[in-house]
């Protein structure tokens, strides 16, 4: 209730957010608009989402016998049956567990069986790691798979769709992040369509900045959100012959964007970036929203408080009062706006000084020899701990000498930010680690770093 009184949307106190949001939309407008590599599309109205999510909603409660509060699991890549999914469990009030799709066998059992899931929802590709561990799942009585193909023990969702009977809404939405994290439920889902927005999909396999572009610049997003990684490999390609005529809004969450990479988003676009900061158990806790004058590389300030059910006693560990832990590190300036500085594990000892790896990186990141970098603790005989920064060299930079540049970067870094705060160790590497969604792994970094200690 908080989150539509902030956004403006009246709904009535009885019913589901699908029942009354969807049902106060244009019919005929544009819910969902989907590509992929293949040049396959499709486009379904609020209409037709509607009814296919009702048939999707009468599988899960007949076929599967599920009842409002069973949990479902749902392992899917970008494609269409990924959103009808959500919205059929809105329908029923089933609860949604959703799941990247790089999960391991081992992964999906621990899913399975923290969740008590009794329904899980994937693709011919997972399909046979979900097999080699059901038997272990006690409460998992229902598999549901999305396939041309059938499979001995599955339910064909595409076979069953065919029997089962029963923003602003001139934006079209599209968010990058991958299926299995809760920022595609915000970003994909409850965020643009109660406001009645177009939800675009575009399934790449990885993610591929030239097809990004062309994808922007072919049809009319208005609203793009993407991880900082994503902004920091599209403004290195050349956009000169890209038009984003439609393109209006840009945001980004994750991580720190670094305020040069923003400045370069802005020149060729005209477009500013706006950043939040929020986590799984909280959506967006900062932002930087619209009217705001935006400060580069701050979160922004606070939006409305969210709440956490189930696993109370993890839940307990992170508060304090009234107060959320996030287990991160930030500060406020005194306008009001927050500024991340980095994970609390992230946070380099050196010598008796605190250096956040995010003022490294942005300091690395104006030197045109860097495409990239990584910032994590390294072990130090005298100090403790030192800086290293792992970097992917622009091309045009990859035959320079290499001790000579190891050089030139930490001179840079030394005139761009407090000198202590330098890496005393420089390695160039051909890619940084990241997950699926575009973040840094500094953690497998750090963990190389320090494995021999």
């Amino acid at each position: 209730s908080l989150l539509v009184q902030w956004l403006g949307i009246h709904l009535p106190k009885q019913g589901t957010w699908i029942s009354h949001v969807m049902g106060q939309l244009s019919l005929l407008a544009t819910a969902f608009w989907w590509i992929n590599g293949n040049g396959e599309e499709v486009r379904w109205s609020f209409e037709e989402l509607g009814s296919l999510s009702r048939k999707f909603a009468n599988i899960l409660t007949e076929a599967c016998g599920l009842q409002r509060g069973d949990r479902v699991i749902l392992l899917l890549p970008k494609i269409p049956e990924w959103w009808l999914a959500n919205i059929a469990c809105l329908r029923t009030g089933t609860v949604l567990i959703p799941g990247t799709t790089q999960m391991t066998q081992k992964d999906i059992l621990y899913r399975l069986q923290s969740s008590k899931a009794k329904c899980i929802i994937t693709n011919e590709v997972l399909a046979p790691a979900v097999d080699a561990v059901a038997s272990k799942c006690e409460n998992l009585h229902s598999k549901l798979i999305v396939s041309q193909s059938p499979r001995e023990g599955w339910e064909n969702l595409k076979e069953m769709m065919k029997f089962w009977l029963d923003l602003t809404p001139l934006d079209v939405m599209w968010n990058t992040s991958d299926t299995g994290w809760a920022k595609s439920a915000w970003s994909s889902v409850f965020s643009p369509w109660i406001q009645g927005a177009c939800v675009f999909a575009h399934y790449l396999p990885r993610f591929e900045p030239t097809s990004i572009l062309q994808t922007l610049s072919k049809f009319p997003i208005t609203v793009f959100c993407s991880a900082p990684t994503a902004y920091r490999m599209l403004v290195q390609n050349d956009k000169a012959s890209y038009k984003f005529k439609s393109l209006k809004h840009c945001v980004s969450a994750g991580e720190p964007i670094n305020p040069e990479v923003t400045e370069q988003w802005r020149n060729r676009t005209g477009l500013d970036i706006y950043e939040g900061y929020g986590q799984t158990e909280t959506v967006l806790i900062c932002g930087n929203f619209k009217g705001m004058k935006i400060k580069p590389g701050s979160m922004g300030k606070p939006s409305p408080a969210f709440d956490v059910k189930d696993n109370p006693t993890k839940t307990a560990s992170t508060l304090r009062g009234n107060f959320y832990i996030t287990g991160d590190r930030g500060y406020m300036d005194e306008d009001g706006y927050f500024w991340f500085v980095s994970r609390a594990d992230d946070i380099i000892l050196s010598s008796g000084y605190r250096i956040g790896p995010f003022e490294v990186e942005s300091a690395l990141i104006e030197h045109p020899a860097v495409a990239e970098s990584a910032v994590v603790s390294s072990p130090d005989p005298i100090r403790g701990e030192v800086v290293k920064a792992f970097i992917v060299l622009n091309p045009d930079y990859k035959s320079h000498d290499q001790e000579q540049l190891k050089k030139e970067i930490q001179e840079h870094v030394k005139r761009n930010t407090a000198p202590y705060k330098y890496p005393r160790k420089v390695e160039f590497i051909q890619e940084l680690p990241k997950t699926i969604s575009g973040k840094i792994k500094r953690n497998e970094l750090r963990k190389k770093e320090w494995e021999t200690i």
